[in-house]
């Protein structure tokens, strides 16, 4: 009995200690760390310090500071992701990523471009886009959820392979289902096709362990400001070396006609598209500093801890709705989404959230979103799983779910 007392404390301070390390509201209890990330005050600080440094001599920061610490925080993400800096560069998000190669590559009328029915709607949208402007055609690809195997992901997407299809755009971790698809498998699969790859990994870095070099996609983007916990604005794109040539940034600038031989013409165009804060970027490599540093075993101690207590929540929850687990444990992150029962009625909020979201913050101060997924009335709940989280929390989740679903 004393033993799993001392277990229980320990528990209770180490999470107080995490709590503390982030500015959140202690009010509440936000279980969405998924949408926005929150950065910790450590890299908080760090970034006021180079925006002061930078402030005090603009001049001099950007024209002699800004491209060797960007080049060094490259370097220092590269590792991370197990990928050549020369084959990186930044962007302010995962969602511009996927834009920037969307609207680099020349489509053609006929094109076919693959997506499944739980790509992130921003996404969709720039597929349709330019697809709509070329006269291509965007092939759905209908994924059940829920599930029983990752097969239930391979066989569709490849099935609807023509040789029409130039392009997958896929998620490696789904925004509105929180499933971990077999993102190495279908890349693989996709290529003996002769089909590319455009990986959307706005959650992947930091939630999974990443070797973008092995994994060998065209394109990879992710974000840092999620689960690495950068400040908001920083995200990446990797660009596999032979196909480096025919991305350019969204933004042309003075890269386009450098005289510069130092360096790619990839690296030239991105590394200034113009005047902007370069501090969320030059903050990457302190964000994985420190939060590798927070648990036993680093980064894979950190990643382990935040999905067994995602997989630990999604029980408990799915416990509460009367539902068995919608998929199996081995494609789930540190996110999970559980399927609720229909909403009477069919309306959203502005932001396309069900009215649920706004009950549970309203009266319970829980801050967790509830999507009308695939539309209204069924809808899903998905909660996260971040160091400051705590077990407690998904309990007061699960009583409240209880209450109003009753």
């Amino acid at each position: 009995m004393t033993e799993r007392k001392a277990g229980r404390g320990t528990r209770s301070f180490m999470n107080a200690q995490m709590q503390r390390l982030w500015s959140l509201d202690h009010g509440i209890d936000f279980l969405n760390h998924g949408s926005f990330g929150a950065c910790p005050g450590p890299v908080l600080d760090f970034q006021r310090g180079i925006q002061q440094r930078l402030e005090r001599q603009p001049i001099r920061f950007f024209l002699e500071e800004c491209e060797p610490a960007l080049d060094q925080a490259r370097s220092a993400l590269g590792r991370f992701l197990k990928a050549s800096p020369a084959d990186l560069v930044f962007v302010s998000n995962a969602t511009a990523g996927v834009n920037t190669v969307l609207r680099s590559l020349p489509w053609r009328r006929g094109d076919e471009l693959l997506v499944t029915d739980h790509a992130y709607n921003a996404c969709r949208n720039a597929l349709d886009f330019v697809a709509g402007r070329a006269g291509a055609r965007v092939v759905t690809v209908a994924i059940p959820f829920p599930l029983r195997d990752s097969s239930e992901v391979m066989e569709p997407i490849l099935e609807a392979v023509t040789s029409r299809t130039r392009l997958a755009l896929l998620d490696h971790v789904t925004s509105p289902t929180a499933l971990v698809l077999p993102i190495a498998e279908l890349v693989r699969e996709l290529d003996r096709r002769g089909v590319e790859t455009l990986v959307d990994g706005a959650h992947a870095p930091g939630m999974l362990p990443l070797d973008l070099t092995r994994l060998g996609a065209a394109y990879y983007t992710g974000n840092c400001h999620k689960w690495i916990c950068a400040p908001k604005g920083a995200g990446f794109l990797h660009v596999r070396g032979d196909r480096q040539a025919r991305i350019r940034p969204l933004s042309i600038s003075h890269g386009a006609n450098s005289p510069r031989r130092d360096r790619s013409r990839f690296q030239l165009e991105f590394g200034w598209t113009g005047t902007a804060d370069p501090s969320p970027y030059l903050c990457v490599p302190e964000a994985i500093r420190v939060m590798g540093g927070l648990v036993a075993g680093g980064w894979r101690g950190l990643m382990r801890r935040n999905r067994e207590l995602a997989l630990a929540a999604r029980r408990r929850l799915c416990r509460a709705v009367s539902i068995e687990p919608p998929c199996p444990e081995s494609m789930i992150g540190s996110l999970a989404a559980i399927p609720l029962p229909d909403q009477r009625g069919s309306k959203v909020s502005r932001f396309g959230l069900d009215p649920l979201n706004d009950r549970l913050w309203r009266e319970f101060r829980i801050e967790v979103p509830v999507f009308p997924w695939p539309a209204a009335p069924k809808r899903l709940l998905r909660i996260s799983a971040q160091l400051y989280n705590r077990e407690d929390q998904y309990e007061r989740l699960a009583r409240a779910l209880i209450e109003l679903l009753s």
